[in-house]
């Protein structure tokens, strides 16, 4: 482990870089291209190992904006270098960096037949949590392994949670809805056909261009057609959405749609709070088996001024996590990054609320 510097990726290292992934690995590489943007985009852990001034190693970490949650996207050393332990202080240097920066989590993935690199991570305190098939290019498994980077103190209130992503821009809530399903009720359909249906019976909302989007009344009513209870909350007994478009006639269109489902709502018996919902609600709703949707706002994600829908799924003292299903390839975020998202507690009630109005909302699911 001697003569081994731990820096900061930079620019000038692209050579370097390129060299190290060419010799480690025969698929799945990095491109010029991707290491270009990662060098560029700044928002991640992108560290090298050098050695007599060459690279022997490199970690890429990403931190995903508006959460706190960190993702090693890669990690490799030199095979001439091996065994000096490098591959175990950049991990441990990233983890360093990462925790500064407040992140809880660090998640990666490794080959199931990549014995060596297990146990090391075994070794470093990381913990299988899935598995995601047919991952890589040769089309071998992944083995997902976490580790606590932040230590929590509290007991977590959580629901198992499957995950399935919305195939639309505009079919996050029935996504949301299955997943929160599935939790209850793993026989519960996941497919297409069921999110497009979801979305047919739920939407009242009407969009300058393309889709409208499903509201929480609606939601709710599709969840009691499949079989489950739903309380829905709304803080203000206005028509939700309603102030999204200036034309009055269709205002006067969500309005009507809106009154439809409360009055179905009500021959159905399922409350409907108009009152803001409470963090402890939401904690007390997944003590209870119970899982919660909720309606945020997508500012702190990419800076635009969304209504998207998500799952509640795990609270401690100092996060909510989420269900996200949404998934922004160019990005880089996948799949795994979007189960059990940490957002801190004051992060998610600024994020809660959307519109002019402020509008804060759930759908809260349980079996009948």
């Amino acid at each position: 482990m001697s003569n081994i510097l731990i820096r900061n990726a930079s620019n000038a290292d692209l050579p370097g870089l390129l060299a190290l992934e060419n010799a480690c690995f025969d698929s799945d590489r990095m491109s010029r291209r991707s290491f270009r943007y990662f060098l560029h985009q700044g928002h991640n852990c992108f560290l090298v190992a050098e050695q007599e001034e060459k690279i022997v190693g490199y970690i890429l970490v990403l931190l995903h904006r508006g959460t706190h949650l960190a993702r090693v996207y890669s990690i490799a050393v030199n095979t001439t270098q091996r065994g000096q332990g490098i591959a175990s202080q950049l991990i441990e240097e990233a983890e360093k960096r990462c925790a500064n920066d407040g992140r809880i989590s660090m998640r990666l993935e490794v080959r199931t037949d990549n014995n060596s690199a297990i146990r090391l991570y075994e070794k470093l305190g990381y913990h299988p949590f899935g598995e995601y098939k047919d991952y890589y290019e040769d089309h071998a498994d992944a083995l997902r392994l976490q580790k606590r980077i932040l230590h929590r103190k509290a007991q977590t209130a959580h629901v198992d949670v499957p995950y399935y992503p919305q195939h639309t821009d505009f079919t996050c809530g029935p996504a949301a809805l299955m997943m929160g399903m599935s939790a209850l009720n793993p026989t519960q359909a996941m497919t297409m056909n069921e999110e497009l249906g979801i979305w047919r019976e739920s939407t009242t909302i009407y969009m300058m261009a393309g889709h409208g989007g499903c509201s929480p009344v609606g939601l709710a009513l599709a969840a009691i057609r499949r079989g489950f209870r739903a309380e829905t909350y709304l803080s203000s007994t206005d028509t939700p959405f309603i102030d999204s478009v200036r034309d009055e006639e269709k205002k006067h269109v969500i309005d009507l749609v809106h009154q439809d489902f409360l009055q179905q709502l009500a021959n159905h018996a399922a409350p409907v709070h108009y009152a803001n919902i409470t963090q402890l609600e939401l904690e007390a709703a997944l003590e209870q088996g119970k899982v919660p949707l909720v309606l945020i706002s997508t500012y702190r994600f990419d800076h635009k001024k969304t209504p998207h829908w998500v799952v509640v799924s795990a609270i401690d003292e100092r996060f909510i996590y989420i269900h996200d299903p949404y998934i922004n390839e160019p990005e880089y975020r996948f799949a795994l990054d979007n189960e059990y998202l940490p957002i801190s507690r004051t992060d998610f009630d600024k994020m809660s609320q959307f519109g002019q109005l402020r509008l804060r909302t759930a759908v809260i699911l349980s079996p009948t």
